[in-house]
């Protein structure tokens, strides 16, 4: 019987590791992983962080670098595989959680290896789970190659001829400049894009957004309404550069596909030989048995994590109490807030 299960031992899971290890009970981290860090090492080879060193380090470990410098996805990888060994944190890995469900005043976690018991438990998936692709895409040829922003690896994953990224978040920012240096190239977006630069003068534009306030502002303030009814923000000016150039083509959002034509909101077309789809994720909930956890939607009803069943706790989700709170440099506030409230029901 464990005092708390954490369930992922992915930023959020290591950051709430953290924390319970100041309240001196037993607990556990699950992750079906077979490396610390193996999902950052997975994603496509040219990710660089948008957020600087300086704000990319949970607590109590900074990460090491140049604090306005801005990290690499292996760089990330390797800095929680190494916080995770400083910490000397109970991780248990290549186990996959298949069911979780509460009896009496515990849960039961199954998983592929074995059965749990905890008292509380702490679902630090985070938000990408399960990839987002339109339902459409079933209906386009199969000489067509497509790809997941988060199955993408680098430009020799794709055939020769046109390519279309839609998504105009920063994960499809990056990867259509990429591309658009070697081949044709169009961003399809479904709203109005907006850019920020990386640094101003020789600060990163997350240290002007921590000095006026908006990195500490809450979801519901003002200010933290403001800039989620805003949407992405994209950072940097390669994408901004290559669309003035001609090297990328902006395209409308991108609403029906057929054999190897993809349809605009515009009703213009476009023949394409290959599609990243860097449309986010969705979130899967369905091995996690507690009905009143959730609303309607299948969202998770929570106040900064805490939910309504007595000892369910959520963890890294976008917005949960910040900007930062899906990110590095915030989810340790979190972590923070639901080790104070497992100690009270302690």
């Amino acid at each position: 019987m464990y005092h708390t299960v954490v369930i992922g031992a992915g930023q959020a899971g290591l950051a709430m590791g953290y924390y319970l290890k100041q309240l001196k009970q037993p607990f556990i981290i699950l992750d079906r992983a077979q490396k610390v860090g193996e999902e950052w090492s997975k994603r496509y080879d040219s990710l660089v962080l948008f957020t600087p060193r300086g704000y990319s380090s949970l607590p109590g470990l900074r990460m090491e670098g140049e604090s306005q410098g801005f990290p690499s996805k292996d760089e990330v990888a390797r800095y929680l595989n190494t916080y995770a060994s400083v910490f000397d944190l109970p991780i248990q890995l290549n186990t996959e959680v298949e069911h979780v469900w509460k009896e009496n005043n515990h849960f039961s976690i199954k998983t592929n290896r074995e059965e749990f018991k905890a008292t509380n438990v702490v679902v630090a998936t985070g938000p990408f789970q399960k990839p987002r692709i339109p339902d459409f895409a079933k209906n386009l040829s199969v000489d067509i190659i497509q790809l997941h922003s988060s199955q993408y690896k680098n430009p020799a994953d794709l055939q020769k001829g046109t390519v279309l990224v839609v998504g105009g978040g920063n994960s499809g920012a990056q990867i259509a400049v990429e591309l658009s240096k070697e081949r044709e190239t169009y961003l399809s977006i479904s709203q109005k894009m907006r850019f920020l630069p990386l640094k101003i003068g020789n600060k990163s534009i997350f240290w002007w957004l921590d000095k006026i306030g908006i990195l500490k502002a809450s979801h519901n303030s003002w200010i933290g309404r403001r800039v989620q009814a805003r949407g992405d923000t994209i950072f940097g000016s390669e994408l901004k550069g290559a669309i003035g150039n001609g090297r990328i083509t902006l395209k409308e959002r991108t609403v029906h596909g057929n054999e190897t034509i993809l349809q605009f909101k515009d009703q213009s077309a476009l023949e394409a030989q290959n599609i990243i789809w860097a449309t986010g994720f969705i979130s899967d909930y369905s091995w996690l048995d507690i009905k009143d956890g959730f609303n309607d939607r299948g969202t998770p009803i929570h106040h900064r994590g805490k939910t309504s069943v007595p000892g369910l706790y959520f963890l890294g989700l976008p917005w949960q109490h910040r900007r930062g709170s899906a990110l590095l440099q915030g989810v340790g506030d979190d972590a923070e807030y639901i080790m104070h409230d497992i100690q009270i029901r302690s």
